[in-house]
């Protein structure tokens, strides 16, 4: 099992966008699945800043996924696991999202 760091909210909403779609649930499946609304579930999803962390904590275990905190610098402070298509998933929008503002 792979993990990768989340530095900033628009990571951690992308990469539960990736893990959604890669287990094929719609955002009201998902919101179902985690006890929180569908419009909260986009607000993660699009990078919003403020999501509380007891239904972030019920998200990512409906969708699998465990969250790890470590002490460290900033590039160690916190990190998730994540299997290994996901990061690439991840890293391929990161790089395409990088692409689009560099053109800006």
């Amino acid at each position: 099992m792979s993990s990768t760091q989340i530095t900033h909210w628009s990571k951690l909403g992308a990469t539960v966008k990736d893990s959604r779609q890669a287990l094929g649930l719609s955002q009201n499946q998902l919101a179902e699945r985690a006890q929180v609304s569908r419009s909260w579930l986009a607000r993660v999803e699009a990078g919003h800043r403020g999501a509380e962390l007891e239904p972030l904590l019920r998200l990512l275990n409906a969708l699998g996924l465990k969250l790890s905190l470590t002490q460290g610098g900033a590039e160690t402070s916190e990190s998730r696991n994540l299997p290994s298509n996901l990061l690439d998933a991840a890293k391929a929008r990161k790089q395409a999202w990088l692409g689009g503002k560099a053109d800006v």
